[in-house]
């Protein structure tokens, strides 16, 4: 992981958030190819789970939302993990963390007085990764939405907002809006790529764990009790956009919940096996029955009944969720395809197997020297006529082997070098990222 975390940098993939003052824990840039790549897999997750499906539409919800959109959803009185401070160097912990390091669970269920009662049976056994002491203040329930101050100019700040603790909200609160707007029937679904916050206690992890992130959501709304058979297919085929777009089957799991919270009726997560982190998350997919539209309905008072236009039947849809998180998507794509090989001569390459859909860049272009006009104006040529379709880079910056180095590293599925050859017959010099085989092609059937 720590050579993918370089690559990440030195390639411009991801940047520490503020590095200029230092950084900011949690918090990461993508850089000019890590963009690319994260718009690639958005596009990707929509095209599946939008485009190529009838009755899914797509929203984009604003960030700011009514502050009781948080009380009905439970986050103002339940989001929280529990949290202790060493008294020596203030260093904090995420407790339910370190006694799952120790084999211990710690419930998310559990009062803050019996995680408390548990603490204590184990926290000698916690040494503070600051300062090494064991020296740990009583464990408290630390909320982990992020408090903004939108449009209030008082000190007082009596009715707070909240940035978004989860994207999904945005979907529930424009469910009647959706139903009145469009021709969808029950079952259909909502889509949603959105930015949310938590005020994370321990922030690790590289982009697995951090305190502004984004989710790409979809909500499918169907009868009550007629959700097994929809929440089996969903499962499917969220498994298999995985291994589309290459990730092995035997670095993905499934895992199921056993502490279900109180309105879940199954839940399960897609697990990733991670250099160095192991088997974790990457995408959630849950049984979430009718609460999230039930709690909606009383806490605003409008009626959000479904009404069947066959049957004249009202009820409140239950609800079956994918949720992914981004940065953890992005993280398993460039562990999947981090590739060191060697080579014959006893050096060695670095390469990022991305699938070509999911690739920052799709063409290199070279004109074999930089110091000859005829042929650096036909590479611009090419790169011109490439750009039109694909995202391209023109590359005339030291010898080709160190270009196919760069290109390599940055998943670049294709680099074709222009040369005197194109100049009398019109072909270029194709080669292959995963192979380094090379093929001369007609210009015009490069695409």
């Amino acid at each position: 992981m720590e050579e993918i975390i370089s690559l990440c940098k030195r390639r411009g993939f991801v940047y520490q958030g503020s590095e200029i003052y230092g950084g900011m824990a949690g918090l990461y840039d993508f850089g000019p190819y890590g963009v690319e790549l994260l718009n690639n897999i958005k596009k990707a997750w929509w095209r599946a789970n939008v485009q190529l499906k009838e009755n899914f539409v797509g929203i984009d919800a604003a960030m700011f939302k009514a502050p009781e959109t948080w009380v009905a959803s439970g986050h103002v009185s339940g989001f929280s993990d529990p949290l202790s401070e060493c008294k020596n160097c203030h260093a904090r912990i995420r407790v339910d963390k370190e006694l799952e390091k120790l084999g211990v669970k710690a419930d998310e269920k559990m009062s803050e007085k019996e995680i408390g009662e548990v603490f204590d049976t184990y926290k000698n056994q916690i040494k503070c990764p600051v300062c090494g002491k064991i020296m740990w203040t009583e464990p408290k329930k630390f909320n982990l939405l992020v408090k903004s101050n939108l449009g209030d100019f008082t000190d007082k700040n009596e009715t707070p907002v909240y940035l978004p603790g989860e994207a999904c909200q945005g979907i529930y609160l424009n469910y009647k809006n959706i139903i009145d707007t469009t021709r969808l029937k029950i079952p259909f679904g909502v889509a949603q790529i959105g930015k949310a916050f938590r005020n994370e206690i321990s922030p690790r992890n590289f982009l697995f764990r951090c305190r502004e992130f984004e989710q790409a959501d979809t909500q499918y709304f169907v009868k009550p009790h007629e959700n097994a058979e929809a929440f089996e297919k969903i499962k499917q085929e969220r498994w298999d956009w995985y291994l589309k777009y290459g990730l092995r089957e035997e670095n993905l799991r499934f895992k199921q919940h056993e502490n279900l919270v109180f309105y879940a009726n199954d839940a399960w997560d897609i697990e990733y096996n991670f250099p160095s982190y192991g088997f974790d998350e990457v995408e959630g997919i849950h049984d979430r029955t009718d609460y999230d539209l039930t709690q909606h309905m009383k806490f605003s008072g409008v009626d959000l009944n479904y009404t069947d236009s066959t049957t004249g039947e009202k009820y409140i849809p239950w609800i079956l969720e994918t949720s992914a998180g981004l940065g953890r998507m992005f993280l398993a794509f460039l562990s999947e395809a981090y590739t060191v090989e060697k080579l014959e001569n006893g050096d060695s390459r670095t390469l990022l197997k991305l699938h070509e859909d999911l690739a920052p860049i799709k063409y290199a272009i070279f004109p074999l020297l930089k110091n000859k006009p005829e042929l650096v104006a036909k590479a611009r040529e090419v790169y011109a006529k490439l750009s039109e379709k694909y995202m391209c880079e023109f590359d005339d910056n030291g010898n080709i082997g160190k270009r196919y180095r760069r290109q390599d590293e940055i998943g670049t599925p294709y680099c074709v070098v222009v040369d005197f050859t194109t100049l009398e017959d019109g072909t270029v010099t194709v080669r292959d990222r995963d192979t380094t085989k090379q093929k001369r092609i007609k210009v015009e059937k490069l695409e």
